[in-house]
């Protein structure tokens, strides 16, 4: 039972123990599971094709299958083009859209590291928006 106290203990106080070191550095941890949840984004795509595949007749299985495909290629190349630019760009119109011309078509993306502690070349290939 003393073993169990102190592994519950542990695992209590090593997060808060993490957060309390105070560096501008690379948080790997927050990077690895940023990566993680964006495989896990990427799975879903096939899973939704599979998922409207089911609800329609046989012979048009494979065509609504595509139509899932299609839209994420689509949603990537606009997410590349205005997209970041739109989401991490300055508050225009009331807070409603963002806008930033520097990060239009990703030209003004660099290695900086974000509050967060992601890389911010890191933040945009994998299309992830981050919020603590």
């Amino acid at each position: 039972m003393k073993k169990l106290v102190t592994a519950v203990l542990m695992l209590l106080l090593v997060p808060t123990l993490s957060f309390a070191s105070e560096e501008n550095g690379i948080d790997t941890g927050v990077t690895a599971w940023m990566i993680t949840s964006t495989a896990l984004v990427l799975l879903m795509i096939p899973g939704l094709a599979m998922f409207y595949g089911g609800l329609v007749r046989s012979k048009n299985v494979l065509g609504t299958m595509m139509h899932s495909f299609a839209a994420m290629g689509v949603m990537s190349v606009l997410w590349v083009a205005v997209g970041y630019s739109m989401s991490f760009g300055e508050n225009i119109l009331g807070g409603w859209i963002g806008w930033n011309w520097d990060y239009f078509f990703l030209k003004g993306i660099d290695t900086t590291i974000m509050e967060e502690g992601v890389p911010e070349y890191v933040f945009s290939m994998f299309q992830g928006k981050f919020a603590l």
